[in-house]
């Protein structure tokens, strides 16, 4: 018995997804040029950039850890396929696919950009406020082990003991970024929240919210440092101040320093920055209304930081170095994003 049915048909009307689908293929059509200048018109066939993108979305949303379990779900997820506007008979590509394609995306900057017209989308629906934000930052684990963390000017010995879980003895030994780097990933630095917690290998990553419908409008990945919130709040306030009107910033007490505030006021940024025992700002700041809504509003950017960690399988990155965990990131945002959009305009 022949039975023809195409995934279309397969998917509820009334799915979610399918608004996260419009809006994400709304933003992926401004980026057509982009795409078509990336891609040489000979050639054998390539899986279309824009799959790529909306397969790291449905990763993030359905919490799929690996590149190779969510191309074997390809094979026969429906939804998945509909989503990514392939046809029952398609085969699905292999994860080799993403490994191969993800250098040229990146020098091209495609997740930068696929994430400013989500963001954009979101402006224009009056989802976005253009005067009030919030800034934070987290530690995401680097791709390496701390057994991996080395004297710089030590020679690369092999590793002692079966298999490749090697044995190594580092008690006694004071280890720090000045003097250690991690073989794995170099760029990964040594970093704790706070105190009373055991130090890892890290990046730091900075998110800039909204405080309208706490949406996401900037996204960085730093080296971690004790100055890496403070320097990123400051470029990601840059990133999106187009105009000359004053805007007030959220933050927690990590960002009540002099000079943060000092260049928070040459940028005409207000800080409402939560106050340290001796705080770099005075009364007139903390006794108006708008410090106060903004005190109660900024809490929201750790739903952000949640919802990637735990939905977005972000709490550790996959990929070595800060520029392929920044491509990641970008697409988790993209995701967080375009769930909360899906939900407001329903």
């Amino acid at each position: 018995m022949i039975f023809l049915q195409s995934p279309e048909e397969v998917v509820p009307k009334d799915h979610p997804l399918r608004r996260v689908k419009a809006l994400a293929d709304a933003a992926l059509r401004e980026l057509s040029g982009v795409f078509g200048a990336m891609y040489s018109e000979g050639g054998r066939p390539s899986v279309p950039p824009e799959r790529l993108l909306k397969s790291s979305l449905l990763m993030a949303l359905y919490t799929i850890r690996s590149e190779r379990m969510f191309c074997e779900q390809l094979g026969y997820n429906l939804l998945f396929r509909w989503f990514l506007d392939m046809d029952m008979s398609e085969a699905a590509f292999d994860a080799s696919t993403f490994s191969k394609n993800r250098a040229r995306l990146i020098e091209h900057d495609v997740a930068a950009q696929f994430f400013v017209q989500i963001v954009a989308q979101a402006r224009a629906a009056g989802l976005m406020s253009s005067e009030h934000f919030t800034v934070d930052g987290t530690l995401i684990e680097a791709w390496a082990s701390l057994k991996s963390f080395k004297k710089k000017d030590e020679p690369r010995e092999p590793p002692s003991g079966d298999g490749s879980n090697a044995d190594v003895d580092f008690r006694g030994e004071k280890r720090s970024n000045d003097t250690h780097e991690s073989t794995t990933d170099p760029e990964a630095k040594l970093m704790r929240k706070g105190y009373g917690k055991e130090a890892k290998l890290s990046f730091s990553a900075h998110s800039l919210m909204e405080n309208r419908n706490g949406l996401l409008v900037g996204f960085s990945v730093d080296e971690a440092s004790g100055t890496a919130e403070r320097r990123n709040a400051l470029r990601l306030i840059d990133d999106i101040k187009t105009t000359n009107g004053r805007i007030t910033l959220g933050a927690d007490k990590g960002y009540d320093s002099r000079d943060f505030i000092a260049d928070c006021r040459e940028r005409d940024v207000t800080p409402h920055v939560a106050q340290k025992q001796k705080s770099a700002i005075d009364g007139r700041t903390t006794g108006s209304i708008g410090y106060a809504i903004s005190q109660r509003v900024r809490k929201r950017v750790e739903e952000i930081f949640g919802w990637m960690k735990t939905v977005g399988g972000f709490r550790k990155t996959r990929f070595k170095g800060i520029e392929r965990t920044q491509f990641a990131g970008y697409l988790v945002g993209c995701a967080y994003n375009l769930v909360r959009m899906s939900r407001l305009t329903a």
